[in-house]
């Protein structure tokens, strides 16, 4: 019963994060000028918003499926750390909060490179399928 916890436990936390990345390339992809205006801000060319996008999705789909789950969490925390200095407007209480946000969402990024993707993942029911099978 404490596995099955455990591994729900980590299965969900790692949707709970890939839909914050999912839903930011969700974001650039519908409505892009608000992320190309805070690089711009940063005299960063503005075309960069679609490898982040394309990294957004990436992360997102990698941690739902359960891939690669240590170096995808990695980068995305350096990501998370990174992209941080856009927002860190302290007279703007609003960016001030995803500012934080972003760390937060980089320390669970941080603990799912250590333990790891967990019991549940795509890899693993195919394999468990696939056994089953012979």
């Amino acid at each position: 019963m404490k596995n099955q916890l455990e591994a729900a436990a980590v299965f969900f936390g790692r949707l709970l994060i890939a839909v914050l990345f999912i839903g930011g390339a969700a974001q650039k992809a519908t409505d892009p000028a608000p992320a190309m205006m805070l690089l711009a801000g940063f005299g960063m060319p503005q075309w960069l918003v679609w490898p982040a996008l394309a990294f957004n999705a990436g992360v997102g789909a990698a941690l739902v499926l359960g891939l690669w789950v240590r170096p995808i969490a990695l980068l995305a925390a350096g990501y998370c750390g990174f992209t941080s200095i856009f927002h860190y407007l302290p007279d703007d209480p609003w960016q001030m909060t995803i500012f934080v946000k972003n760390w937060a969402i980089a320390g669970g990024c941080l603990v799912l490179s250590v333990h790891g993707a967990g019991a549940w993942t795509v890899g693993k029911a195919l394999r468990t399928r696939q056994r089953a099978l012979v």
